[in-house]
């Protein structure tokens, strides 16, 4: 499968803090250091200084369980272009949704391991509130819309595919 690449967007939207707000989603097949993203990202903000206050973040990591049976490995599906335009319509809903000054999406896909990253979201916003909600409005999102399927291989290396997902 093709990985396509990171896409960066700037969203014409109503927030009162500035009228250029930006986005960036990504998938990637690699394992990533989540924090040392969020902290690459965090000094490119384009954001005028002392606009935004907070920053809410989410890091989805891959368990070693499923469903009461230990998993020792996953394999992320997806079709490359109609994922990356569920995310990038994700995180324009939530841009348009709350004032919020930018949102960084990243996703693995393929091969993944315990203890991998999978998801990784920021949001920065001048309040928490909107930066709360916005966080957890993407990932509900992308758990229940974004064109994802998983397979998981279990400890006595059978093979399944994940038909529920997690709250």
């Amino acid at each position: 499968s093709r990985i396509l690449p990171p896409r960066n967007r700037r969203i014409n939207n109503t927030s009162k803090y500035t009228n250029e707000n930006t986005m960036k989603t990504e998938l990637r097949e690699k394992p990533f250091d989540s924090w040392q993203e969020l902290q690459t990202y965090q000094k490119s903000l384009t954001a005028p200084e002392g606009q935004y206050g907070a920053t809410s973040v989410f890091v989805g990591t891959m368990r070693d369980f499923n469903v009461s049976q230990s998993v020792k490995a996953m394999f992320l599906e997806h079709y490359p272009e109609m994922t990356s335009l569920y995310l990038d319509k994700i995180a324009s809903e939530a841009l348009q949704r709350w004032n919020i000054l930018d949102t960084f999406i990243i996703h693995r896909v393929g091969h993944i391991n315990p203890d991998d990253s999978i998801v990784l979201i920021a949001v920065w916003s001048a309040h928490r509130s909107e930066a709360f909600e916005a966080c957890r409005y993407i990932i509900e999102e992308l758990k229940h819309r974004a064109p994802f399927w998983k397979k998981e291989t279990l400890k006595d290396n059978s093979e399944r595919w994940v038909t529920q997902n997690t709250t």
